[in-house]
């Protein structure tokens, strides 16, 4: 029987290993832009950064990413903010992005950090994306990290 391995989260991660992008939406720039530094300042500034006008440009970018030959990223952060409005637009282009991101993760074998935030108003935009405590950008930063050094021990 396999011994699981027991890690602590963040504990033994390299930033100097890993090659860590991000791709941002510019749509709602005001709560992106807030997810980004949050990431960029786990990063220690260090990270390619891709901005694409909307959600929906997303994993299209990080498919490109994900699929290149040289400098390939360990991982890639996602970034974005859709606002529910009185259609089922946000929904659609909310379960399309997770749908592609997560077969993308899979194909391509780079953790593809979701954090395309799927909300009901701008008051829970700011709680996640202008917040230091709760800023989801730096949250992704530290999965990718944790991530790409998990991925560099499997295999």
């Amino acid at each position: 029987m396999l011994k699981p391995t027991h890690r602590k989260p963040g504990k033994s991660t390299s930033k100097q290993t890993a090659r860590i992008a991000i791709v941002a939406s510019a749509y709602n720039a005001e709560f992106v832009d807030g997810m980004i530094e949050g990431a960029l300042e786990v990063l220690s500034g260090k990270a390619e950064l891709i901005r694409v006008p909307g959600a929906f440009e997303i994993p299209v970018a990080a498919a490109a990413l994900g699929r290149r030959k040289r400098l390939r990223p360990t991982a890639v952060i996602c970034l974005g903010v859709i606002l529910r409005g009185q259609t089922t637009h946000a929904e659609n282009v909310g379960h399309a992005v997770t749908q592609q991101l997560a077969a993308l993760a899979v194909e391509t074998g780079i953790p593809m950090v979701h954090e395309v935030l799927l909300l009901e108003n701008k008051t829970q935009a700011k709680a996640r994306c202008l917040q230091p405590k709760t800023n989801r950008g730096a949250e992704a930063a530290h999965t990718a990290l944790e991530m790409a050094q998990l991925m560099g021990e499997i295999g």
